[in-house]
């Protein structure tokens, strides 16, 4: 039987014991010793009632080994137990403020040299920065005390306890507890202690705490500092060497705010920082400042009197081995990354990040959203019944959550609003948090998006709004009700700064519609931009059985309850590597604006307070893909907010081929992100000579045939393509299915301006009920002449009326063999389609087709909803590399608007395909992959993809848009693929 769980489990009290007040976490040059490294370790599968593992005696020479920091689940290869995931649901039953007696326990014991001149010490901390999720402690034996709020810091005063030489440090645990109803974020649920853990001598006169509140105007920066401390630690010195500041304070009484003229502001865009310590006899601490002012004034978010645009992400702490654990190299190449991606701000969804990572945003440049360790959003499965937010009980915790957040972090000029938490519905310890952060700390606003009406928070927030809603809050004078407002409430929320919090989710291939969001914050000023949903991926690194290793989601480790992959939402995947639907998100929010006007551009500067004097601006022209000419472009500096205009190069024009002018913004010089020449911004203008389309030859005299000839490359038996180029093949055939993505899965209910969704249906549902996954046809006649051949088939699905009639006619132009597929839809198919095009199956036979060289957009997969990051050019590219691994196989690889395509071998050119437009001038995308989109919709990962010995290649007439239904907006109407007839006409001649 499971012994009885201690009390203190469902205890929604913080903290109990030697627990010290929150501070700052502060680089101080007092004695300090990590305890990071190797501790005993011992894994029960429920709370033990006894603690004699405690004591100083016992002996643990049986116990394992592990890292701390670390998370025991993601140790041991299963081991320990394993990771779970949930998104809203909680992994437990729903009583709070009780946990199950089946609570995984782990007890951690180590060894600590203490040095002999710690005895002068005034007192000792033991710090812990993460512990998920109650934890007690213990010193040579005597109990400490307890803490819960896992991504929140502890100090414990363990100063009476502690001696010189050897010492025991003894920690205990829980992964289930009262502070589980509270962190119920979506993410892994990984227990353990996984942040550091550090001893601190405090020395007697030290300083205990440090703030330095900034604020700019008029190139005078404001310093008002906060000193905390006793009476034996005065005199204190604050110096900033750079500005030529030294300031003594001889007594607290003393320290009052400072005016420094001539001070550079600091901006998420240029991002100064100013070296700083705070001394005095028995302690110095340095910081870093940034002046910096943050207001909002009227319905503007202003930091430094300017409007700020947020082109922010939500970022988890994830790794696929290390999970939450920090690694700082790792971050800091992260937040580059970001900086490369054009991202300008974090939203630390949904909790203090290791406090490092503030350092790193101060230094790069980040607008931080900082959000407090909360979230109840299980609640949601019963009707919020039980939601902690509105219950006194629970006060005490929630307050002592935000202090804790505020307190560490307060020192970051990056950090501009602070956030109450996420997803825990609305209620009276919420606005209690927010009536103690406005008193705490008046220079930051306050945010939470649950407040729908504005009662305690000051900006209107919202999550996945469509683009007609978010117009809807920009517009002046509107009088339309806003979600879960009265009027009146709508009204007020329509004066304040509005914040998008999470769009855009990007799970899988997606997001698409991203410019639309984006058009809409520079139309309406009140619109501040928002924080897509989200960074990374979560996948935890796995091997499958046969020893593959794969990204694991929810399910994968064996959960009771979990939510799939949903984990797997972001813009950059589990290993580090940006999706295609980052580099549109680039695209999109570029803060360099071209327009085209006869032989001028206008360059319009977007960004927040910098010019453009960072930068420089090129130009090249390209000749159907191939550079012909380049050179720098003189543009005069632009003002942040401001354009200015240029004179374009001479552009030499070809008579035979596609004539582009591309023009590039790059860095003029290196910076802490990236290198000089990195591309900031980028536009293109065709100046191409219009051609004619090649007419189609009318052909007459058709007759009755068994099909069963050679026209040029293609050879035919009984109607059917049986070689191409000399290799086996097949095809075309119809293709209107492809394996859909995470949002087509997505069956919300959200679909709004949509007028081609089913609430609570999702297109994927559509198109498999439709049959367009298991087409069958029949030939309707095969006809010839001398030098052509025409099929008719029906194309339908089991079970359906439905159907497409397709007449396909090859024939010889010149040297060349042309292929003419009509495609026509009967007129009563029930859904939307995902594709109109047509397949073809290249067996390997003596080399397989490894990988293709195109003129069309590229370098990366469009879609028509997704199409900004594209540009016309030449490219190429092995088959392998054409499709984007998502951790959930799915729709990826296509290229839009080919104009010419090369299948190569080895390196070899075998087939090479030229798309002619159809009548209203639309080409072609195409496809290259070892799956059909049958057998990757099959797959719930990568590896169980099976052994292909087929290329396959799909020219598509059309591709339905990408959306963001998984969390959000369906495909916005224009880019929905309604079936409708279409042409492809392509010509192939031998490599």
């Amino acid at each position: 039987m499971p012994s009885v769980s201690p009390a203190y489990l469902s205890d929604t009290a913080p903290g109990h014991g030697a627990l010290r007040p929150a501070r700052s976490w502060l680089h101080s040059d007092a004695p300090r010793r990590s305890l990071n490294g190797p501790w005993r370790f011992r894994l029960s599968p429920t709370a033990p009632a006894s603690e004699d593992f405690a004591a100083e005696g016992f002996d643990d020479s049986g116990w394992d080994s592990i890292p701390v920091p670390s998370h025991w689940v993601l140790l041991g290869d299963g081991a320990y137990g394993r990771p779970i995931y949930t998104n809203v649901r909680f992994p437990f039953p729903i009583d709070p403020p009780h946990v199950p007696d089946d609570n995984p326990t782990g007890d951690y014991r180590r060894h600590v040299e203490i040095p002999a001149d710690w005895s002068d010490a005034e007192r000792v901390l033991l710090r812990f920065d993460g512990v998920e999720s109650l934890f007690k402690v213990w010193v040579n034996g005597v109990e400490i005390g307890s803490a819960g709020g896992s991504r929140l810091a502890h100090e414990f005063d363990v100063t009476s306890s502690v001696r010189p030489g050897d010492n025991v440090v003894a920690v205990r645990v829980h992964q289930w507890s009262a502070a589980s109803y509270l962190e119920d974020q979506d993410q892994w649920w990984l227990p353990g202690i996984f942040r550091d853990v550090t001893l601190i001598a405090r020395p007697a006169g030290g300083i205990e705490d440090v703030w330095l509140r900034t604020g700019f105007e008029d190139g005078h920066g404001r310093l008002d500092p906060e000193i905390t401390a006793g009476a034996a630690a005065f005199p204190v010195t604050l110096r900033i060497p750079e500005l030529g500041v030294e300031q003594v304070w001889a007594t607290a009484a003393d320290v009052a705010p400072l005016d420094i003229a001539e001070v550079e502001p600091w901006s998420a865009e240029r991002p100064r920082l100013y070296d700083v310590t705070v001394s005095a006899a028995a302690e110095s601490i340095a910081l870093r400042v940034g002046f910096r002012t943050v207001e909002i004034r009227g319905d503007r978010f202003l930091v430094n009197g300017r409007r700020v645009v947020f082109h922010g992400m939500n970022r988890h702490e994830t790794h696929p081995e290390r999970g939450r654990v920090f690694d700082e190299e790792h971050a800091r190449e992260d937040l580059a990354r970001m900086k490369r991606f054009n991202v300008n701000a974090i939203r630390t969804s949904h909790y203090p990040p290791h406090p490092r990572l503030l350092d790193l945003a101060d230094e790069f440049g980040f607008w931080v959203v900082l959000e407090c360790d909360l979230e109840t959003h299980g609640f949601g499965e019963v009707g919020w019944a039980g939601n902690p937010s509105d219950d006194p009980a629970w006060r005490g915790a929630y307050l002592d959550r935000v202090q804790r957040t505020v307190e560490r972090d307060k020192n970051h000029p990056s950090i501009v609003l602070w956030s109450l938490g996420n997803e825990a519905g609305t209620g009276s310890n919420l606005a209690a948090m927010s009536s103690w952060v406005h008193a705490r700390d008046p220079g930051r606003p306050v945010h939470y998006e649950g407040d729908h009406t504005g009662e305690y928070t000051d900006v209107y927030s919202r999550m996945y709004a469509s683009v007609p809603e978010i117009e809807r809050i920009g517009t002046d004078g509107s009088r339309s009700t806003l979600p879960n407002c009265t009027p009146a409430q709508s009204a007020r929320q329509r004066t304040r700064p509005f914040l998008l919090c999470e769009y855009a989710h990007a799970m899988g291939n997606g997001p698409g519609a991203l410019d639309q969001y984006e058009a809409m914050v520079h139309r309406y000023p009140r619109l501040h931009g928002g924080f897509v949903w989200e960074w990374r991926d979560h996948g935890i690194l796995t091997t499958a059985p046969d020893g593959t290793p794969y990204y694991g989601y929810g399910g994968d480790f064996g959960e009771v309850v979990h939510d799939g992959n949903f984990v797997m939402d972001g813009m950059v995947l589990s290993n580090d590597v940006p999706t295609p639907g980052l580099h549109e998100y680039k695209a999109v929010v570029q803060p360099i604006r071209f327009v085209f006007d006869g032989d001028k551009v206008a360059i319009t500067n977007l960004r927040h307070l910098a010019d453009t004097s960072d930068l420089r601006f090129r130009w090249r022209v390209e000749h159907d893909g191939v550079p012909v000419a380049c050179g720098d472009l003189e543009v005069p500096v632009v003002a942040a907010g401001e354009s200015g205009r240029a004179p374009l190069p001479p552009v030499p024009v070809a008579p035979d081929a596609e004539t582009w002018l591309t023009l590039e913004a790059v860095l003029a010089a290196a910076t802490p992100w990236a290198g000089a020449g990195h591309v900031v911004a980028t536009a293109q203008l065709d100046r191409s000579t219009r051609r004619p389309v090649p007419a189609v030859r009318p052909r007459t005299a058709w007759r009755q045939s068994d099909g069963t000839l050679t026209l040029g490359i293609a050879e035919f038996a009984q109607g059917a393509l049986v070689r191409l180029a000399g290799r086996d093949a097949a095809g075309p055939r119809l293709e209107l299915f492809r394996a859909p993505t995470d949002n087509d899965e997505s069956a919300s209910d959200d679909v709004r301006e949509s007028d081609a969704s089913i609430p609570g249906v999702s297109h994927a549902e559509l198109w498999r009920g439709a049959g367009l996954d298991r087409l069958t046809s029949r030939r309707v006649s095969v006809e010839r002449t001398g030098d052509a051949l025409r099929t008719i088939d029906r194309v339908s699905a089991a079970n359906s009326a439905s159907s497409v009639m397709v007449e396909s006619v090859w024939s010889l132009e010149g040297d060349e063999a042309e292929l003419r597929v009509e495609i026509q839809p009967s007129g009563d198919w029930p859904t939307v389609w995902p594709r109109i095009g047509i397949r073809f199956d290249l067996p390997d036979g003596a080399a397989p087709i490894d990988g293709a060289e195109w003129f069309g957009l590229g370098p990366l997969e469009s879609y028509p909803d997704s199409l900004r990051a594209a540009r016309t050019g030449r490219f190429s590219s092995a088959i392998r590399d054409l499709s984007v691994d998502y951790a959930r196989p799915q729709e990826t690889g296509h290229r839009s608007r080919m104009r010419r395509l090369a299948l190569t071998s080895g390196g070899t050119e075998v087939l090479r395909i030229v798309a002619l437009p159809d009548t209203h001038g639309r080409r072609p995308g195409f496809t290259l992959s070892r799956h059909t989109p049958q057998q990757i919709a099959q797959a719930g990962h990568p590896f169980q993809l099976p052994h292909s010995t087929t290329s396959y290649l799909i020219i598509d007439a059309a591709q339905h848009g990408l959306g963001s239904r998984a969390c959000g907006p369906d495909v916005w109407p224009d880019f929905a693929l309604r079936p409708e007839s279409r042409t492809i006409r392509l010509r192939l001649t031998s490599g």
